[in-house]
């Protein structure tokens, strides 16, 4: 298993360059140019001069050169010396955002504890609802909570989260008052008391994001069970005299995650990505608000970087998944 994870790491940095160069090359071949912005009384000598100034009149594959060394090498350096107090990354020239003139990942490390508050927590609500519901539906095939939950996860795949967020905040929020409407960004737990206000006003957001997840998880996980209830091995196992508790729950239940874990990695950057509709309606400003902003104000700089991050969360958590079927199931060998 080690020799698998090392080999997994290793094959991984060509991926991710890889992956960095058509992001790089989708972004530099769309249309659109960062000084459309700049007002019309601007002379175009001074135009020029700011292009230069944010690097847009090197080479194509210079630019490219220089973000992957920033990228890679010195923002690296830069959380280090944030860390250690050293002075490793000094002077070293950063990723730095067209629309902010900052660097790209102070931004990015800023918005994210907003986006974890509410997409963190949609994701673990989620899992710790939608398993007990499929495991259930599973055992009790179209029994009436079977049925029930059928409902709810076709309703949940159907309704669009921009419609679900508005709904709940009409019926929540205007009609009976019990959440806030807008997620108070610049809130700071440091006590009991504001942390309860930030549970108060994440309940929203997150019924949004974990209605969602709990509906695909729990069909899965319900599709996964059925399989394996009809299987030989579960004969054998009731025949053996075990009971039924430890059939289902030790011998089905550890045979039927295997699948389900690969959804639940793998959705794990998939709803970084879904929260941004979610981000929109409820003002969290977080990575998905980000997003939206860099691209609506053309800020290559920034979208390149978060689409990149995206990547390498799906990298990462495809390899957690392939460990994890080694854990599951002792017959998956890979060294």
């Amino acid at each position: 298993m080690l020799t698998f994870t090392i080999r997994r790491l290793v094959l991984a940095v060509p991926t991710l360059l890889f992956i960095s160069l058509v992001i790089f090359l989708l972004l530099e071949l769309a249309p659109g140019d960062p000084m459309a912005q700049v007002p019309l009384t601007v002379p175009p000598e001074v135009k020029e001069k700011m292009r230069e100034a944010l690097g847009l009149g090197q080479p194509m594959h210079i630019r490219f050169w220089k973000w992957i060394v920033q990228f890679f090498w010195i923002e690296p350096q830069v959380l280090i010396d944030h860390y250690f107090g050293t002075s490793f990354s000094e002077g070293d020239l950063r990723v730095i955002s067209w629309q902010t003139r900052s660097p790209v990942m102070d931004i990015v490390v800023q918005r994210m504890p907003q986006t974890l508050w509410v997409v963190g927590t949609a994701y673990v609500v989620a899992i710790i609802i939608a398993l007990p519901i499929g495991i259930y539906s599973a055992y009790r095939q179209y029994s009436w909570f079977d049925q029930m939950g059928t409902f709810v996860s076709m309703v949940g795949f159907s309704v669009p989260p921009f419609f679900s967020g508005v709904l709940v905040i009409v019926i929540f929020s205007v009609n009976l008052g019990w959440f806030p409407s807008i997620y108070d960004t610049t809130h700071v737990v440091n006590d009991w008391d504001s942390f309860v206000v930030q549970l108060n006003q994440m309940v929203m957001p997150v019924m949004v994001l974990a209605l969602q997840i709990t509906a695909q998880l729990s069909r899965f996980m319900r599709a996964s069970m059925l399989d394996n209830l009809n299987q030989d091995y579960v004969r054998t196992a009731r025949a053996k005299g075990l009971s039924e508790y430890v059939v289902v729950m030790v011998h089905v239940l550890r045979n039927s995650m295997i699948p389900v874990v690969t959804v639940i990695a793998l959705g794990i950057p998939a709803i970084f990505g879904g929260a941004i509709i979610t981000e929109q309606v409820f003002k969290v400003n977080g990575i998905g608000q980000l997003l939206i902003g860099a691209i609506q104000a053309n800020d290559l700089p920034m979208v390149q970087t978060l689409t990149f991050i995206f990547a390498v969360l799906i990298v990462l958590f495809n390899l957690i998944a392939d460990v994890l079927y080694g854990i599951l199931d002792p017959r998956i060998r890979y060294d």
